[in-house]
């Protein structure tokens, strides 16, 4: 859908829109955070230091506890491979600007990968998918500052056209708006080596909605979970893979890492910090 398309069909359509988008509002059951601990470590082995961050989704409104929301399930998954210390910053309601002041307001420290969940609301604002892709590249921009992660996964904007809460056509009509500023945005990380759009997995829209019928439900945020972990796991075995044959190209001995066996590894001489992460550790 291009801008004049968008312009037409927002002029057409304008006053049943903002009908519908009255009546949801009014109507819709105010679902709160769930309870629960936003922080923690879990599991054994290499460390990874995960953030996720951003509005109701990370927040885990429509699950009964932070537990079963989409930080505490990925943590679950992750944990069975790794030792993870987990944080989550997140607000229901929150747009791009209001999450970007969050994160400034947040202390500054390391995270190996972070996960965001932003956009929902950038939507319903009906904010122009050009202007939202370039608000997550400065969002990416303050969080490479404040807390250098080696993997930045944006959530894409939720399957707004299965929300059952939402009648047609604002329905469909918000289900192209998302579409398009996940489209947007994946163009503008084709080169980005860190950065990575992840859609949500298919089934997302046919298992688990919230009460609401616009969240995820515990299921939901099961099947978002399962397809972050997978995600975020074979990421970590593909930049592994490149930075160990790259270490092989250039045949340098860095002091920082020894495999399990207590041989060195070798590494580029200009990537010795990376090596001290989990991405370098060696299977057992």
């Amino acid at each position: 859908m291009s801008d004049s398309e968008r312009l037409v069909l927002l002029t057409l359509l304008s006053p049943l829109l903002w009908l519908q988008a009255r009546h949801v509002r009014r109507t819709a059951p105010r679902m709160p955070e769930p309870p629960g601990h936003r922080a923690g470590t879990a599991g054994s082995g290499s460390l990874v230091r995960l953030l996720v961050a951003g509005d109701s989704g990370a927040a885990g409104v429509g699950a009964a506890s932070q537990e079963q929301a989409l930080c505490g399930q990925l943590v679950q998954r992750l944990s069975q491979h790794h030792t993870v210390q987990w944080c989550v910053l997140a607000v229901n309601g929150l747009d791009t600007p209001g999450l970007m002041q969050l994160l400034k307001d947040s202390p500054a420290e390391q995270f190996d990968v972070v996960v965001l969940s932003m956009g929902a609301n950038d939507a319903t604002g009906l904010c122009a998918p050009l202007r939202w892709a370039q608000w997550q590249n400065g969002l990416a921009e303050l969080i490479a500052d404040r807390f250098n992660p080696h993997l930045l996964i944006h959530s894409a904007v939720p399957p707004m056209h299965a929300c059952k809460a939402l009648p047609q056509p604002l329905r469909w009509f918000m289900g192209r708006w998302a579409q398009q500023m996940n489209t947007t945005l994946q163009g503008q990380l084709a080169d980005q080596g860190q950065r990575a759009l992840h859609w949500h997995p298919a089934s997302t829209t046919s298992t688990g909605m919230a009460a609401d019928g616009i969240h995820p439900s515990d299921a939901g945020y099961s099947v978002w979970a399962d397809g972050l972990s997978q995600f975020i796991l074979a990421a970590q075995a593909t930049l592994k893979t490149a930075l160990l044959a790259r270490a092989a190209q250039r045949s340098v001995v860095l002091p920082c890492a020894q495999t399990a066996h207590g041989l060195p590894l070798r590494a580029a001489a200009n990537e010795p910090e990376i090596c001290r992460t989990y991405f370098l550790e060696l299977p057992r």
